[in-house]
């Protein structure tokens, strides 16, 4: 309620008493808006005025408070489940990147055939890529012959990129093979460079000091180094990062842009058109029942663990490219070199390679390196004045 004298335009109080009644007394005050009347007596000296009427504004604010209560527990509710839908599938990209080099490198030991089981994991994700456009699992894309053009280059730097790295996984610790492979920040700077005129900033450079140095490091204390196995390493570096780069240059119009899954897919189907023939002419036909038995191999466990490696790869690469939509590449960046540490500590334990304090040292600067060119590649140069 208002101070009585603080408004000029109150009309008169009125008064009334009745001195033949003295035990009850009533008194009638008009306002511009509202009279009240207040009674007294000898058991209640005031009668208790409700200061909020039945329809007044504060009933709908509980309402509307309790409603915006609810859309604040549905915004929480569902950031809750997609931090919970992104950790499942950074697990899943790691779980099947753990399985793929393991039955990978179970499979290349016994069987010297990289050219074949290469192509065979490319098969093995054509046939998946085919059943998800049949099933309409993920929408069959309508792509021009300008797009197919420009995806050829890519392909062929993907083949390569995998091949490498199968070569290098038959010849040497799967550890190593990544340690190596953790270079791959090196490449990409130096190919940007080249080709795409993007001059990397002292903050980048910086951070692949560590990165080299630990490889180096890492290289003269393994217990596994062969020459054909760190070269084929630093191959499939050069040409994982040249598809990017490519990727960067050839695909640049929007009008020509596809997703990163359908890329993905229409590469695979293409690198095994364009593998299949080479792997029949350079290893023949070694992928058959017939030529394992009288290669004194076991049949079902070459077959089942190629198989199983194939669909780790095609689900690794795949997961990661989903991840890739729902997250920056600066966190994409930082999950890979995780995945890379995740990796060659299990394939240390699980196939018990012999791992030296230096080696260790060497390969935890590397991974340092490159968990440090993922945050510092972030950072872009000052804006000189004009």
């Amino acid at each position: 309620p208002r101070k009585f004298g603080s408004r000029a335009g109150f009309q008169s109080i009125r008064v009334s008493s009745s001195f033949a009644a003295p035990e009850r007394h009533e008194h009638s005050v008009s306002l511009p808006n509202r009279s009240w009347r207040l009674s007294s007596s000898s058991s209640l000296p005031l009668r208790a005025w409700n200061l909020v009427p039945s329809d007044s504004k504060p009933d709908r604010f509980e309402v509307r408070a309790t409603a915006v209560e609810s859309a604040g527990e549905g915004e929480k509710s569902g950031s809750l489940v997609k931090t919970l839908e992104l950790g499942l599938l950074f697990g899943l990209w790691y779980l099947f990147n753990i399985y793929f080099n393991i039955y990978n490198k179970q499979v290349l030991k016994v069987f010297h055939y990289p050219v074949t089981i290469s192509a065979v994991q490319f098969a093995v994700g054509t046939i998946i890529v085919s059943l998800m456009w049949t099933f309409n699992l993920y929408k069959k894309p309508k792509v021009s012959g300008e797009q197919l053009v420009a995806i050829v280059p890519l392909a062929l730097v993907h083949i390569l990129g995998n091949l490498f790295t199968n070569m290098s996984l038959g010849k040497v610790a799967v550890s190593f093979t990544h340690t190596i492979k953790a270079m791959e920040p090196f490449f990409s700077v130096v190919l940007s460079a080249m080709f795409l005129g993007e001059l990397p900033t002292l903050w980048v450079v910086g951070s692949l000091l560590p990165i080299v140095g630990g490889v180096v490091l890492a290289s003269v204390t393994e217990a596994s180094f062969n020459w054909p196995g760190f070269w084929t390493a630093m191959a499939s570096n050069l040409a994982n990062q040249s598809r990017n780069v490519l990727s960067k240059k050839l695909m640049v119009k929007k009008e020509e842009s596809l997703d990163n899954i359908t890329l993905f897919s229409i590469i695979t189907i293409m690198s095994f058109i364009l593998l299949a023939p080479v792997a029949i002419f350079v290893e023949g036909i070694k992928f058959t029942p017939a030529y394992m038995q009288s290669a004194g191999l076991n049949v079902k466990e070459v077959v089942v663990r190629s198989l199983l490696a194939a669909l780790s790869f095609h689900a690794y690469q795949q997961v990661s490219y989903m991840i890739l939509q729902r997250v920056s590449p600066v966190t994409h960046s930082v999950g890979n070199c995780v995945k890379r540490v995740v990796v060659i500590v299990s394939s240390v334990i699980f196939f018990k390679t012999p791992v030296s304090l230096i080696n260790s040292l060497g390969t935890g600067i590397a991974l340092a390196g490159v968990f440090l060119y993922s945050r510092v590649k972030r950072i872009k140069p000052k804006a000189k004045a004009a």
